[in-house]
């Protein structure tokens, strides 16, 4: 008895005509469908789709004819708000009384300008043509309106380079009585850095008078000074949120805004003169690491409203 205990039965006559039949109709059915792929009938497309890799990222979404009875279908994951890191400072210097220290919220550190060191640069350019005993130049005056008024930064890189970039800006602020302030480096005027109690300076030299008034507020003549004074109540429509949230009946001013490349995150400054009831204040808010630009201008118009009511209620 081979290979076994038990013989291997074979097949009867009957058995082996019925596997003969099924290995004629399987190939029957291999020819037609090598036939039907020859022709383009059958389309293979949908099997390397649905391997083929997903450019954007994302899971491809499953049909809906599959998707699990009862199941509920998966919601996409919202994305990540970055957060608040944004910092704040105010001063507040009423005019009305002179000869004491400006009112601070917030820690007095340095700050990024972005365009309101534009007020700064025009006083520089004013002292200048003071010294020289000369008015603006009509070229002059259609720069320092286009930089003030509409905050125009190519007018601003004329006149940043006329003073003399960082170096005259500094010899400018040391007679206009600042002493925080630092111009940014080559010409990146817009990373001048400065504190809320350094611009206070500098609107006391623009819009103090009196016997009371700071040495700096005498630097420039008056002349200049009411021209800087004047660009400041004209600025563009677009352009007079910020310090003025907190004015009653008047103001004037002057923002600056700047998204920080490194971080995404927004500078967002104002600075100003403000009239509420009767009195008259000058107002900086200073503030980074704001999200938007408008959580930046909302933070800046309620901090104003916020100092500029404290210091009425004193």
């Amino acid at each position: 008895m081979p290979h076994g205990l038990f013989p291997t039965p074979r097949p009867d006559v009957a058995t082996r005509r019925r596997v003969k039949r099924v290995v004629a109709c399987a190939g029957v059915l291999l020819a037609s469908a090598t036939a039907l792929f020859s022709a383009g009938a059958l389309d293979p497309s949908p099997a390397t789709a649905a391997t083929s890799p997903v450019q954007d990222g994302t899971a491809p979404a499953r049909p809906a004819s599959v998707q699990p009875q009862g199941s509920t279908p998966q919601q996409p994951q919202q994305p990540q708000q970055p957060q608040n890191k944004a910092r704040v400072t105010a001063a507040v210097y009423g005019l009305d009384g002179g000869g004491k220290q400006p009112a601070l919220s917030g820690q007095d550190t340095p700050y990024d300008t972005a365009s309101i060191v534009k007020v700064d640069i025009l006083a520089a350019v004013l002292l200048q043509a003071q010294d020289a005993g000369r008015p603006l130049t009509a070229q002059e005056d259609g720069l320092a309106r286009a930089m003030i008024q509409h905050s125009d930064n190519a007018s601003a890189d004329a006149l940043w380079r006329e003073i003399g970039q960082a170096p005259g800006l500094a010899a400018a602020n040391k007679r206009l009585g600042l002493t925080s302030t630092q111009g940014g480096a080559g010409f990146l005027w817009g990373l001048t850095r400065t504190t809320a109690s350094d611009q206070i300076r500098l609107l006391r030299a623009v819009f103090e008078s009196g016997p009371s008034a700071q040495a700096g507020s005498r630097a420039l003549h008056e002349p200049a000074r009411g021209y800087i004074r004047t660009l400041m109540t004209r600025i563009a429509a677009d352009q007079s949120w910020g310090v003025s949230a907190a004015a009653g009946n008047g103001w004037a001013l002057k923002n600056g805004w700047l998204q920080r490349t490194t971080t995404g995150l927004w500078d967002i400054n104002s600075i100003g003169e403000v009239s509420k009831n009767g009195h008259h204040y000058l107002v900086a808010v200073l503030s980074d690491g704001n999200p938007t630009m408008q959580d930046g201008v909302s933070l800046v118009e309620r901090t104003a409203q916020a100092a500029v009511s404290s210091a009425s209620a004193h």
